[in-house]
């Protein structure tokens, strides 16, 4: 049968960052891995030629994630952290590897201001109260003076120069090293309406007094030397800055729930030490020290009671709102709160090795991960915008030879040039996988990485282990029937008191239910334990007997054990000065939950299957407490894969639920594992999802925010694939003023990470 552990979850243990190297083997060549910090990056695009630049170097795997600014890189020996950093620099963007974590915030002080934030928060300002004049006179004839146009010049000026200053410094840098960006794009298309419309004011007629000027959606034919193009210069460095502003800001409240878990812990702590109490910073603690916690307060890393009792909160952790007893010899969880009375803990774990930090590492790692479709955008994307360019020259030579207009041929290839910029592909896929990475983390759902999205879609048929999965993994007293004549309560209380004294999981079922019921039981002496038989001893005056002790059993006790053994239970007779008195039926009980999870799985499509070590008399009555029609019984743990296995090569994409060292095997098999975070370490190691609670509802919201979070993910796709494919060809067409163009796209992107945000709702 399966075992859990009195553990407490423990979230999978992640991949080593930058900071500390860790080295494995591949053949016989050890390899690290790094994390590092990319800058410079504007859109999908970037992130592509910094991948593909360090893929290149000799036995380097690099994966860029533009929505986390970071790269993810194994790298043999012979190549160094420094070799990486350069090969970046040389692209044209800046790399660091990551600080040293330090210690979170106080509570009280104020969260420090994004730079990247502040910088475009103040250029959209500028730009705009700069700009807005100069579109409303470009597009309102009525409000066009004599000379309105060196007005606009004056005020359009400053927001090409500077407030596009980041698009052209970026696009000089990609073109020292021969490549093309969106950021390429945006600068040649502002520049390019902006360089021709100085010199239709200093060379041509726009720049005579009484000119007028009128704005139309479309392409339209005039007199290119009266022709500016001050207010698309102008609008689409704002729109475009606005776009990034809100990007920005979008993407760091999609890494909100990443911080915030990361920011739970306590600051400091009351430590013991040569029996007085001080107070420190938590990272002064070491493994073995003792710290008291008071009611109310956090505790400060992962430990055992070893005096007081208390209920501890660990919503913020697990999104269980009711509090769970400890009492001395029970484990807790750093970050969790104390809700009762005093403990005092002694450390198990600190830093890196505890619960929080592992639970933010592989959400973290999950955020940097790319599914399968984001892979394909990016290729999409490291093409796309040379693409773009070739076709915007093709608009203008088009235009050119069918017109003879060159105004026209002009505004098309510029509306070409700002509609096709990509960045809403390269936003699609990470910004929903960070939010609902972040959300699951939340509920206490933890995803290892974007390609399990995928797994969750196909799963058909789900695998639930019994014992700690659907049962609660201990055995508890179920039912007292007594002999005619005798009273129930005091069968249960004599078989409790002389119980009390064995260790035996039957023998501690029946001590704790009548604990329960009677509270204080009576003392034993002369206390014997018969293996394999039960136990005896003297109480009140009487030699109690508990177990198989009896020989022969009344009729009515007799038909009372078989009617418990036939529901899956197990049965214990009790008596005493040698006559049987009364039988006790313990059971692993079904969790309260357990039921309802089915019906939700059954609801999403799955098709439940209980499998369990346990003889099938008791694996067919849990199955039918909860409602599963499917059991595999009497399974040996080393026959669970092929248990597994076996539904697989029927056709079934299996999901497996476990918590049990024994799970782990199955779980790594199974198209999806999902681990109970309150199982063994080996068992959430192996899965693919880890269920902080051991509830099993919690399977099924896993399964439906994977669901969800893959369709998000679709659907941002969707549209940005499809907004690229649809607006190309009416700007080449001249259906499109460029300044439309520009607001479309910048607003395309917000679209997408808009429509990630909506993953935190999920309950």
């Amino acid at each position: 049968m399966t075992r859990t552990t009195d553990e407490p979850p423990i979230a999978v243990t992640a991949d080593t960052t930058s900071t500390a190297e860790s080295t494995g083997t591949t053949g016989t060549t050890a390899i690290s891995e790094a994390e590092l910090l990319i800058g410079g990056m504007t859109c999908a695009s970037c992130a592509a030629r910094v991948e593909k630049k360090l893929n290149r170097m000799d036995g380097v795997t690099a994966t860029v994630n533009y929505a986390t600014e970071k790269a993810k890189v194994s790298y043999p020996a012979g190549i160094q952290v420094a070799d990486l950093i350069a090969t970046v620099v040389k692209t044209g963007y800046t790399a660091t590897e990551p600080a040293p974590a330090e210690p979170a915030p106080q509570a009280t002080a104020a969260a420090p201001e994004d730079p990247e934030l502040t910088g475009y928060r103040r250029r959209v300002t500028v730009s705009a109260l700069l700009a807005v004049p100069v579109v409303l006179l470009s597009m309102i004839p009525a409000l066009q003076f004599d000379n309105w146009q060196w007005l606009a010049l004056t005020l359009a000026a400053p927001v090409v120069v500077w407030g596009g200053l980041p698009f052209h410094r970026a696009a000089f840098t990609n073109a020292r090293h021969g490549a093309a960006t969106m950021d390429t794009l945006i600068s040649m298309g502002t520049l390019a309406a902006f360089g021709w419309s100085l010199w239709a004011l200093f060379l041509g007629d726009a720049g005579m007094s009484g000119m007028r000027d009128d704005f139309e959606f479309t392409v339209a034919r005039v007199d290119g030397a009266s022709q500016i193009y001050l207010e698309v210069a102008a609008g689409v460095v704002t729109f475009i800055l606005l776009g990034r502003y809100l990007e920005a800001r979008a993407k760091r409240r999609a890494g909100a729930a990443l911080r915030a878990l990361m920011e739970l812990g306590a600051k400091d702590v009351t430590v013991l030490r040569d029996g007085r109490e001080m107070r420190v910073p938590v990272d002064r603690l070491a493994v073995g020290d003792r710290f008291v916690v008071r009611p109310g307060e956090k505790i400060a890393t992962d430990g055992t009671v070893v005096e007081g009792t208390s209920a501890v909160d660990a919503s913020m952790l697990t999104g269980e709102s009711v509090p769970v007893d400890v009492t001395v010899g029970d484990a807790v969880t750093g970050a969790t709160v104390n809700a009762g009375g005093r403990l005092v803990v002694e450390v198990t774990r600190i830093g890196a090795d505890t619960r929080l930090a592992r639970m933010a590492k592989l959400v973290e790692d999950a955020q940097n991960g790319k599914a399968e479709v984001q892979r394909l955008a990016d290729r999409i994307s490291a093409v796309f915008v040379p693409t773009v360019i070739v076709l915007a020259v093709a608009t203008f030579g088009a235009w050119l030879g069918v017109t003879g207009d060159t105004v026209a041929a002009f505004t098309a290839a510029v509306a070409v040039l700002i509609i096709a910029c990509p960045c809403a592909l390269g936003l699609a896929t990470p910004t929903a996988l960070m939010v609902g990475t972040g959300r699951g983390a939340q509920l206490g759902i933890l995803i290892k990485g974007p390609e399990v999205l995928e797994s969750t879609r196909r799963v058909d048929t789900v695998v639930l282990d019994k014992t700690g999965t659907v049962t609660t993994g201990r055995m508890t007293l179920q039912k007292v029937y007594a002999a005619e004549g005798e009273d129930e309560e005091q069968v249960l209380r004599l078989a409790g008191a002389v119980e009390h004294a064995s260790e035996h999981p039957v023998a501690r079922a029946v001590a704790q239910g009548a604990e329960e019921r009677f509270g204080r039981l009576p003392e034993v002496t002369g206390f014997e334990n018969v293996p394999g038989r039960g136990v005896h001893g003297r109480v009140e005056g009487r030699d109690v007997a508990v177990g198989r002790l009896f020989d022969a059993l009344p009729t009515g006790l007799a038909r009372a054990r078989e009617e418990a053994e036939r529901d899956g239970r197990t049965a214990v007779v009790v008596g005493w000065d040698g006559v049987a008195r009364g039988v006790v039926a313990v059971a692993d009980a079904v969790k309260e939950t357990s039921a309802e999870a089915v019906r939700e799985l059954r609801a999403l499509g799955l098709a439940p299957v209980l499998l369990t070590g346990d003889n099938r008399t008791v694996a067919e009555a849990v199955a039918d407490a909860v409602g599963i029609d499917q059991v595999i019984a009497e399974v040996l743990p080393e026959d669970k894969v092929e248990a597994v296995r076996r539904l697989q090569r029927e056709g079934r994409c299996v999901a497996m639920v476990g918590d049990g060292v024994n799970d782990a095997a199955a779980l790594a098999t199974a198209d999806l594992g999902l681990a109970l975070g309150t199982g063994t370490d080996a068992a959430i190691e192996a899965g693919d999802l880890t269920l902080v609670r051991g509830d099993l509802r919690v399977a099924a919201d896993a399964i439906r925010l994977s669901r969800k979070t893959l369709a998000t993910i679709k659907g941002n796709l969707v549209w940005a694939f499809g907004y690229n494919v649809a607006a190309l060809p009416l700007a080449a067409a001249g259906l499109l003023n460029p300044m439309i163009a520009g607001a479309a796209m910048a607003f395309s992107s917000v679209f997408v990470v808009t429509n990630s945000l909506r993953l935190r709702t999920f309950r």
